[in-house]
């Protein structure tokens, strides 16, 4: 990069701010990109980090549009479809904090949420699909996972309906509900169980041997039981982000989780694939006092989920974490299934830091290999802002 030519202006891009889920990003339509960043490669990620104010070497990314979280510092590119049968493209890019890194690795489930509304309102979506009052279907083709996903999106005197009295937890205030739905939620390059196992031992030198479940369905994760870890999944935040040697001990076995799911050659690798795999564990139901002081009762839930992202403890659940939730909890099984009870079931509801989540998924055993049909849940978005994103123009 060069020097700051302090006589040049800042260059602007049209672009809005949302909450889609518990996550919040920058959604940007491909058109709006300067000409230099339309195709991907380094200018794109110079203009990216920048918009999001990365790399902040003080962790707060205050000269950005980052939240200095996992799940603020995002940005969403939505374009016309490239797939037949799809109404538009949408690529995530989730930004490394304090490092100069956009990984693509993967898709942002809570986000998918805001993608439709965005496209309907950049006039991605053809005028004939969309109805006065009513629900709009929309087609996404997800170019990171390379997955359809439907997102039903109410409609309201031509507009997409935003206020509503849907609560999520992990949300403050109320919004319409939007109904996502992931289709072939598996890795489409491999099995849904990389390692061609439902429950593997995991080895990490200096650590310890762990049960864990491999699974590549909504975004690539790990399953551990929190008792063999020492923990019982209803951590909140402070109990585990404020201590970095703990995080610095949840790194090294996702990072060794990683080598076993053949995403990494080695354990060195995976500082440059923080999005990806996602590490969680998991207990049998059990009640306790979420982030908001609301108290969750053992009859609430199937069982108790923790994630981590980025490095951090989720405040909530990741949207594709719980694709991955749902799709092992419904294979016999899994530790995620056993943690629930066992047995067959086609939903579940599990207990996260900030409340409780239920979502829906189909499995089913062809040929002796488990296939994931699709996943189903709710969420929400809102714009909170729309205008241009500035960058200095030696961004790239």
């Amino acid at each position: 990069m060069s020097q700051t030519d302090l006589s040049q202006p800042q260059i602007s891009v049209a672009a809005t701010y949302m909450r889609g889920g518990t996550s919040k990003g920058t959604f940007i339509n491909e058109k709006n990109l300067p000409a230099a960043a339309q195709q991907p490669g380094k200018a794109r990620d110079q203009l990216l980090l920048r918009i999001t104010g990365s790399p902040d070497p003080y962790g707060q990314q205050i000269d950005g549009m980052g939240g200095a979280t996992s799940s603020t510092s995002k940005v969403v590119l939505v374009g016309p479809a490239t797939k037949e049968g799809h109404d538009v493209d949408y690529t995530f890019c989730q930004i490394a904090i304090d490092k100069a890194f956009v990984d693509y690795s993967g898709n942002c489930g809570n986000l998918t949420a805001a993608v439709g509304s965005f496209a309907i309102a950049q006039g991605l979506v053809s005028a004939d699909k969309v109805p006065e009052n009513g629900i709009c279907t929309v087609n996404i083709w997800q170019k990171n996972i390379q997955k359809t996903i439907v997102a039903h999106i109410p409609m309201k005197n031509g507009q997409v309906q935003e206020m509503g009295d849907f609560y999520l937890d992990g949300v403050a205030f109320p919004a319409a509900e939007v109904v996502v739905e992931f289709l072939d939620p598996a890795d489409a390059s491999g099995s849904m169980f990389p390692t061609g196992n439902l429950v593997d031992d995991l080895e990490v030198p200096d650590i310890g041997t762990f049960k864990a479940t491999f699974i590549s369905a909504g975004i690539p994760t790990m399953f551990l039981n929190a008792s063999e870890l020492g923990y019982t999944a209803t951590e909140l935040q402070g109990d585990i982000n404020t201590k970095p040697e703990v995080l610095a001990w949840f790194e090294k076995i996702r990072a060794y989780g990683a080598v076993k799911m053949g995403l990494i050659a080695s354990p060195e690798e995976a500082a440059n694939r923080q999005h990806t795999p996602k590490i969680s564990f998991v207990a049998p139901a059990k009640g306790y006092t979420t982030s908001s002081g609301k108290q969750l009762k053992t009859e609430d839930i199937d069982l108790c989920v923790r994630a981590l992202s980025m490095g951090k403890l989720h405040h909530a659940m990741m949207g594709t974490a719980s694709v991955a939730i749902a799709t092992a909890a419904a294979i016999p099984g899994t530790l995620v299934n056993l943690a629930a009870g066992g047995g067959e079931r086609s939903s579940v509801t599990f207990g996260h830091a900030s409340g409780t989540l239920k979502v829906g998924a189909e499995a089913k055993l062809v040929d002796g290999q488990w296939q994931a049909t699709k996943a189903v849940m709710s969420r929400s978005a809102r714009r909170i802002m729309q205008g241009e994103v500035l960058v200095p123009a030696d961004t790239f």
